[in-house]
């Protein structure tokens, strides 16, 4: 048995100081102050600091030097050190048919294996997007025909391993591939990107499970209304509609998104509909002079933004930063709302009994301390 004593326990609603968690068998079993610490338990002193629910980065195609598809051993390695407990290995259409599924098949097969306990499975960033949109849109591999002989492989390798696949709902035919995808994993999350999808293009997909935009006001248009007039885009489609989970990047200077348009998204939307994602990214590529002094964004050839070099403790202390929202709140966004819209908060992303014992410690700068996953004490960095 573990216990964790003296600990400012983020709950889902408030923080509950002088807490202790009791954790067996990987679980917790017990949260609650006064709690008598059976005798043999190992025990971790917080000395006060905060203790969360480990982040749960549903967005990220890789950190440090290691792309997913490339390592995702030192991948995941790289982001659990920063808190990150629960990962969604991202693949992109800058990947052929054979790598996509080469790199599908590497990662479930990890999973299965048990090695990497932080990989919870597969976020499909395409392979059918608007080719218009995104970082390098000159490498989409995917821009002709949706044809069944192309993507059946893949789909069925990811199998239920793919939590989410990512379509521009105005590709024609992009709703045969759903439909099989949704049939391969009824579970599956269908998120919109890289779009200019309108009302009705959404709303179409509507019924497969559309509940997610993949990182909200950023990589999307519109289709021209009449001048002087706003049409109706993907963007707006996610703010009207009540269920569906938008995705932030918050880094550090807003450039993602500015201060003023994530305080925008969370006043819409709500902290109970807003996912922080790092949509972190290995790029070898040279920032533009005007941004070269930003240490958290990632760049394509063409000078774009091509995600982040973000984790997310970093998004984290971002949010609360840019927006004001208070710690409890951030952590939702970070760990509670991510497992929610991808279906894994019966086991991750909040602290409760019978969760996983995903933790993280983060001292009174919100910088990680110390980071527990499945009961077990990871060296400290």
């Amino acid at each position: 048995m573990l216990a964790i004593i003296n600990a400012a326990a983020v709950l889902e609603d408030r923080i509950l100081e002088g807490a202790s968690l009791l954790i067996e068998n990987g679980k917790i079993v017990k949260i609650g102050c006064g709690t008598d610490i059976p005798a043999g338990a190992r025990v971790i002193d917080a000395e006060g600091n905060f203790v969360g629910p480990g982040f749960v980065d549903i967005h990220v195609h890789g950190g440090g030097e290691s792309f997913f598809y490339e390592n995702p051993v030192r991948a995941a390695e790289h982001f659990l050190a920063h808190g990150e407990t629960t990962v969604l290995p991202t693949l992109y259409y800058d990947l052929d048919r054979e790598a996509f599924l080469a790199a599908t098949e590497r990662i479930c097969r990890l999973i299965e294996s048990g090695e990497a306990k932080s990989i919870a499975g597969l976020y499909m960033e395409g392979p059918y997007m608007n080719p218009r949109y995104g970082a390098s849109p000159e490498k989409n591999k995917w821009r002709g025909e949706i044809r069944r002989e192309d993507y059946e492989k893949i789909v069925r390798a990811a199998g239920s391993h793919a939590r989410v696949w990512v379509v521009a709902p105005e590709r024609e035919g992009v709703e045969d591939f759903v439909r099989f995808a949704k049939e391969i994993n009824p579970d599956a999350v269908i998120s919109m990107g890289h779009t200019e999808a309108t009302l009705a293009e959404v709303s179409a997909l509507k019924k497969y499970g559309l509940t997610l935009m993949t990182h909200c006001m950023n990589a999307t248009g519109r289709i021209p209304a009449e001048p002087g007039t706003r049409s109706c885009g993907p963007d707006e489609a996610c703010l009207m509609d009540k269920d569906m989970y938008a995705e932030m990047i918050s880094d550090s200077a807003g450039v993602h998104l500015s201060s003023e348009m994530q305080r925008f998204l969370l006043a819409i939307k709500g902290e109970d509909r807003i996912v922080l994602i790092s949509d972190s990214f290995v790029s070898r590529e040279e920032p533009p002079e005007h941004l070269r002094h930003i240490t958290d964004l990632s760049f394509d050839a063409n000078g774009g933004l091509s995600g982040s070099r973000l984790t997310l403790d970093m998004a984290l202390r971002n949010v609360i930063k840019h927006t004001g929202v208070s710690l409890v709140s951030a952590f939702k966004m970070a760990s509670t709302n991510p497992a929610r819209a991808v279906g894994l908060d019966g086991e991750v992303g909040s602290l409760a009994e019978g969760k996983r014992a995903n933790i993280v410690i983060l001292d009174k700068n919100l910088e990680v301390a110390r980071v527990i996953l499945d009961g077990q004490p990871l060296e400290k960095r």
